[in-house]
């Protein structure tokens, strides 16, 4: 007999706790599984169900939104890292005393664009270079362009409240989650409990009907490697050894 295994994908949970719910389209005395199981099956199928679906739909929006947060984070590092190679090339021209970086937070003596892999990053150097550049402005120095750093808010902002949206919509998909999670173990233990029953039930019938039947009330089954598989030829063989056994007749 091939082994039982429990759904490994929350989909094929729901698939078989309906199809334990389409059993109560047999006739009461014809049920492989009690009204109690019955009922739980179709309790866990309605708030499984809806937990799943409430996963889904989260997740579904934080990977569209995601789209348009990442197409956001790569404009603002792109200004940020232009503004950065304009202001460098300033001081290297000597067109600006190097001395104007600390006010940006930057190394005076390091050339180079600091690392903008991270959102983090980018919400700190955004933060930096917008408010150094005000300050620096309002000390007498003349803006600087291509870019200015009042193109680089734009995007900085719209960057920034993505970000804070992003990280709403990340918590949401994260408890969602955590609920299906929690409850797939009741939904296996009542799923393991119906197959037990279904099995049970069916437990007289030859090999391959009962496979077949208990297949059909949602009792998932697989084959071990190399292992021989059930046919309707195995209930018939079977069959004709007992017909073929000697009877015993008790005379009077």
């Amino acid at each position: 007999m091939p082994y039982r295994r429990l759904p490994k994908t929350d989909q094929a949970r729901l698939k078989s706790l309906q199809k334990a719910i389409e059993l109560e389209n047999l006739e009461l005395d014809k049920m492989p599984i009690s009204l109690k199981l019955l009922s739980q099956a179709k309790a866990y199928y309605n708030a499984f169900s809806m937990l799943v679906g409430e996963y889904n739909q989260t997740f579904g929006s934080q990977v569209e939104w995601n789209k348009k947060y990442q197409s956001a984070a790569k404009n603002v590092k792109m200004y940020i890292s232009h503004f950065i190679q304009v202001l460098n090339f300033a001081v290297i021209r000597g067109d600006l005393k190097k001395n104007v970086k600390e006010y940006y937070k930057l190394n005076t003596e390091d050339n180079t664009v600091p690392d903008l892999t991270s959102d983090t990053a980018l919400i700190e150097w955004g933060r930096n270079i917008i408010d150094g550049e005000q300050e620096r402005v309002s000390h007498g120095g003349v803006p600087l362009s291509f870019p200015s750093a009042a193109k680089l808010k734009v995007f900085y902002d719209i960057f920034y409240d993505l970000n804070v949206s992003q990280k709403i919509r990340q918590k949401s998909t994260s408890r969602n989650q955590q609920k299906v999670a929690e409850m797939r173990d009741q939904v296996d233990e009542l799923i393991l409990q119906i197959w037990d029953s279904i099995e049970a039930y069916y437990e007289n019938l030859l090999p391959y009907e009962r496979y077949i039947t208990c297949q059909k009330c949602g009792v998932i089954y697989y084959y071990r490697n190399k292992e021989e598989h059930l046919t309707p030829e195995i209930d018939k063989e079977i069959l004709e050894k007992k017909a073929a056994q000697p009877k015993i007749i008790f005379e009077d």
